[in-house]
């Protein structure tokens, strides 16, 4: 697919996806939705990528959808009860969400509907104190349909009720405060900063770990409790045998870093 409305760069093992529609603020469209959906599930097939970053161009993050697209949206009709081009946000976050890579949103500026709800299926969240987060939909006569299951994943049921139904958009304080944000900056230097330290951070992370960690707490959940231990278990026997448990322990006895400790870029 030829990208129209995203860029990537790659670092090494860290790509980053920019939203690049800064005219609208990164506003989403159907285009978006089916270039990111497909960017994802090509990211969790390539082992050579060990990082994603979420970022958007020109000072926003992500509008959420573009209004002007949404009113061409098809109707639904009685052969199409799912309505297909509004679950398309649905399956991206879903792509998203099981990514067995890290994944980092670097939030500036507006983040709202879909922008808030791919921060909220990523790993951690940087995010700029000014930055404006929420699901304002209702003041608009319409509902963030796709991105709730994600937002109440993240913040639970009251946090999730109070944002969608007051519709009042927040700072980044308030998103740090409430468990959307891991870390607030107040200036774009320090953000950038707090980024390059995460990114070195998660270099120390071995990827196969990464990725047995977040299908682990996807499981719990919607597995009984007795099945996610057993299969953790049965993980954490399976990894302890292999070649990277076996250089992280000597590298932890050593006082050295694993050879994995870097990421390159």
């Amino acid at each position: 697919m030829k990208l129209e409305t995203i860029e990537i760069e790659d670092s090494g093992p860290v790509r980053t996806v920019w939203f690049n529609r800064p005219e609208r603020r990164n506003a989403i469209t159907q285009k978006m939705m089916a270039e990111l959906t497909e960017t994802f599930h090509s990211i969790a097939q390539n082992k050579n990528i060990r990082v994603l970053v979420l970022r958007g161009r020109g000072g926003n993050f992500c509008a959420g959808g573009d209004l002007g697209h949404m009113r061409d949206l098809p109707k639904e009709s009685s052969s199409d009860p799912t309505a297909r081009a509004y679950r398309r946000m649905g399956e991206a976050l879903e792509a998203l969400n099981e990514l067995p890579q890290a994944v980092v949103a670097a939030v500036e500026g507006a983040c709202v509907g879909g922008g808030l709800g791919m921060a909220c299926a990523s790993d951690f969240v940087l995010c700029m104190a000014n930055a404006k987060l929420g699901m304002p939909e209702a003041r608009a006569g319409f509902i963030p349909s796709q991105i709730l299951p994600t937002v109440v994943r993240r913040i639970g049921e009251g946090e999730a009720r109070r944002l969608a139904v007051i519709a009042k958009v927040i700072s980044g304080y308030e998103a740090h405060r409430i468990g959307i944000a891991h870390e607030l900056t107040e200036t774009s230097s320090d953000f950038e900063a707090s980024l390059n330290n995460t990114l070195s951070n998660l270099a120390w992370a071995e990827p196969t770990a990464v990725a047995e960690i977040k299908r682990i707490i996807r499981l719990t959940g919607q597995a009984p409790m007795s099945e996610v231990l057993d299969d953790a278990a049965s993980a954490l026997s399976r990894l302890l045998r292999s070649d990277e448990a076996a250089e992280g322990i000597a590298a932890f006895q050593q006082k050295r870093p694993p050879r994995w400790a870097t990421l390159k870029r």
